[in-house]
């Protein structure tokens, strides 16, 4: 049984933790109010030019003659797997289930005889797939150096997938990111980016007006797939934010509730403890007395 000085310290060590966690939940708090925001705003954005995308797609026939972004390499043999992560911890499973779900997709292309390779943003999360797929890391992108990763990441990232697209690196991408439902729900997602996916239910499609497009709609679709691409991984990296500080503010409340939980166990236990040893000296003292 452990001595009343070491119950002691255990209860102000506890204590301590749950100052920090207590704290760590209330910035949490913070800092989602104006993730969400900013995750919530950017959909409008992204839902119109998708819109735009389907209305200009729906015209135009998809041929070797296209842009490569839409019309592919004509090859699904390499995947590229990229997994956006945060660059930091305390936040519960919100890392671990978007590597989750990129593992399982990995195992699912080799099972199927693909080749797969990974484009890691962030720093948590690497340690497991480094360790799983140590030869099949194409690139890592590093954010430890951003405060909040915003469009001008989401820009360098493209850029650099549509280099290493032209450059024959890979053949189909998949983004996997953890869209924000609320602060309790955040929902790993896997979504193809190259070649972008043909929206569907564009404007067009939904109307009978006749529009013309000046210069022709190849041509636009050319300057707006990067555009795109761009706006789907801004918009990824924004779901991200906002789920991370969800899932941080849940495991800090959890975390401050169990701290709450053992400091009463172990104050009921120390409590025990302090009225054995009065008893116990009491005892001695009368039969001390007794003695006498």
């Amino acid at each position: 049984m452990a001595s009343l000085k070491e119950l002691k310290g255990r209860i102000n060590s506890v204590k301590s933790t749950q100052k920090i966690t207590k704290a760590k939940q209330m910035v949490a708090a913070a800092k989602l109010r104006k993730a969400q925001a900013a995750a919530e705003s950017a959909r409008p954005y992204a839902a119109r030019l998708a819109e735009v995308m389907g209305s200009l797609a729906s015209k135009i026939t998809v041929s070797e003659n296209s842009p490569k972004l839409l019309a592919g390499t004509g090859s699904d043999q390499v995947h590229l797997l990229v997994v956006a992560n945060s660059d930091k911890g305390l936040c519960g499973a919100f890392n671990s289930n978007i590597v989750k779900a990129a593992r399982l997709k990995a195992k699912e292309l080799e099972a199927q005889g693909k080749t797969v390779l990974f484009y890691l943003v962030g720093r948590k999360g690497r340690a497991v797939i480094k360790r799983e797929y140590p030869k099949q890391i194409a690139h890592m992108f590093d954010t430890s150096d951003v405060r909040d990763p915003g469009f001008n990441e989401a820009e360098k990232i493209a850029d650099e997938l549509v280099a290493m697209y032209e450059d024959g690196k890979f053949d189909i991408a998949h983004l996997f990111y953890s869209k924000f439902r609320s602060a309790l729900v955040q929902e790993p997602t896997c979504q193809q980016i190259i070649p972008v996916p043909a929206p569907t239910g564009g404007v067009a499609a939904d109307s009978e007006a006749v529009t013309e497009y000046e210069p022709e709609e190849e041509e636009i679709l050319a300057a707006l797939l990067p555009r795109y691409l761009k706006t789907q991984i801004f918009g990824a990296l924004l779901e991200n934010a906002a789920s991370e500080q969800g899932a941080s503010m849940t495991a800090m409340d959890n975390a401050t509730r169990n701290a709450g939980d053992l400091i009463n166990k172990l104050t009921i236990q120390y409590n025990r403890s302090r009225q054995a040893a009065i008893t116990t000296e009491l005892v001695e003292i009368i039969a001390g007395a007794e003695a006498l």
